[in-house]
């Protein structure tokens, strides 16, 4: 990462009002390196722009932060690394655990967590919906699963008793929270602001009834 995105990274982190110490930035800036190389090699994510990749994955991975509740979170269709990877760099004290059904994508997420020495992280190699965690999640969360009747169904069970899923999108989706499945309800709709992005945001948080 060349100075000029070591710096956006930095005055994003920033806005969002977080503070990180070096060593966590340097650690987000070897992430976006070994994407971009590993990005040569297999399609991990059609935004190669480390400015973009700055602003697009680590900024909006960042940004739901706040909402993030209990001590341990899964990341379902995790892809790249995002949400999760971001995440627990910047939150140490919490547990990570990256879902992700794709081989392929789950080699580079464990070369990256090897490579960056995160020990709050580890990766599970499956579809959401066919595992059975020892413990559930205190937060569950996902950023690119389709309808909020499909992340309820695919990952609903994932979440303890008074878990809650969370879900990233943009506009808020109206129409999805009308079809929520039985025994489910929308706590709150959190809009989220993400430095360098101009496109609508927002969290939704979901509970069980």
């Amino acid at each position: 990462m060349d100075a000029a995105v070591a710096a956006r990274l930095a005055a994003g982190i920033a806005k969002l009002g977080l503070k990180l110490a070096p060593a966590q930035l340097a650690a987000l800036a070897t992430f976006v390196a070994e994407l971009a190389d590993w990005n040569t090699r297999m399609n991990l994510t059609a935004i190669t722009d480390p400015a973009e990749v700055v602003d697009k994955h680590l900024l909006d991975s960042l940004a739901v932060l706040p909402w993030l509740k209990g001590h341990s979170v899964a990341d379902v269709g995790s892809g790249a690394g995002f949400p999760g990877l971001p995440l627990a760099v910047a939150d140490p004290e919490r547990r990570y655990s990256l879902i992700e059904s794709t081989g392929k994508k789950v080699k580079f997420l464990r070369h990256v967590i090897e490579r960056l020495e995160l020990p709050n992280v580890d990766v599970l190699l499956g579809r959401a919906e066919a595992l059975k965690p020892s413990q559930p999640f205190d937060s569950v969360i996902s950023r690119a699963l389709g309808p909020l009747s499909d992340f309820v169904r695919m990952a609903g069970h994932l979440a303890g008793r008074h878990g809650h899923l969370l879900a990233m999108k943009g506009r808020v989706p109206a129409e999805e929270l009308k079809a929520l499945p039985p025994g489910w309800k929308a706590l709150a709709v959190h809009p989220i602001r993400v430095p360098g992005l101009d496109a609508e945001r927002c969290l939704v948080e979901l509970a069980r009834v």
